[in-house]
């Protein structure tokens, strides 16, 4: 297993992170009423926007976000994280964080992505990126066809990172944050080329995997690497039965 080139480098602050085990139970709860004593009371009309970035990638925690924005402060340029360019996203990374009314930014470890699974993973992540907020929406609105278990309405938009302005503020937010911890990656383990695929199953990254095999943030649970850990077979190397005669 490869060693890192250097140490790892501290996580960016204002970020949720829990520990690096839990419980599928954990993730099907409801936010616990204790919770409520440190949570404001909702505040009519504010409506929070979730959205995740990661699930994909065959390395590094999966990222969500939570945003609320001002509408006394809006910001141009809102749109789906995927369809701008990494310095638009950057730019508005920035004033997203300093004219929002609050916003969190949470992860799910590869520990917990390979223990839940990604999709448990992700609403983990959500949750904790929800719970994170200053202030307690009355609503929270979240990219896709599904939501996280919250003690507030939630609602779920297919392709609402292109529909509703805090759902793309999240996803910028989520997104930009993952491309740092790409970076950061790609430092400590430079022969896998973290700073180009940013994790997700390129033919480069496959053939670097099989190459140095798998680094300490590699996702166990993905076909990828299972393959290259020896806890599956190679696809390409299973001969497919013949039909019956």
């Amino acid at each position: 297993m490869p060693s890192p080139k250097s140490s790892k480098a501290t996580k960016a602050p204002n970020v949720a992170t829990k520990g690096s085990r839990a419980s599928k139970a954990a993730v099907e709860l409801v936010v616990p009423q204790q919770l409520d004593l440190l949570w404001p009371t909702a505040s009519a009309g504010l409506l929070a926007g979730v959205d995740e970035a990661g699930r994909g990638p065959l390395a590094g925690p999966v990222v969500a976000a939570a945003v609320i924005l001002d509408d006394q402060q809006p910001i141009s340029g809102l749109a789906d994280s995927k369809k701008l360019t990494a310095r638009a996203r950057e730019r508005l990374y920035d004033e997203i964080r300093a004219k929002a009314l609050c916003c969190c930014i949470a992860e799910a470890s590869v520990e917990e992505i390979d223990e839940l699974n990604i999709l448990h993973a992700t609403m983990l992540a959500m949750r904790r990126a929800v719970e994170g907020l200053r202030l307690k929406p009355a609503m929270v609105q979240v990219d896709g066809n599904r939501v996280p278990p919250l003690s507030v309405p939630a609602q779920a938009i297919v392709k609402g990172d292109a529909k509703v302005q805090a759902i793309s503020a999240a996803s910028i937010l989520a997104k930009v944050h993952r491309d740092r911890l790409c970076e950061q990656l790609h430092e400590a383990y430079p022969q896998y080329g973290f700073d180009g695929h940013k994790g997700y199953p390129t033919a480069d990254h496959v053939a670097a995997l099989k190459l140095h095999g798998a680094t300490p943030a590699h996702r166990r649970s993905f076909g990828p690497v299972k393959v290259v850990l020896g806890l599956a077979p190679d696809p390409s190397l299973v001969q497919p039965r013949s039909g019956r005669r």
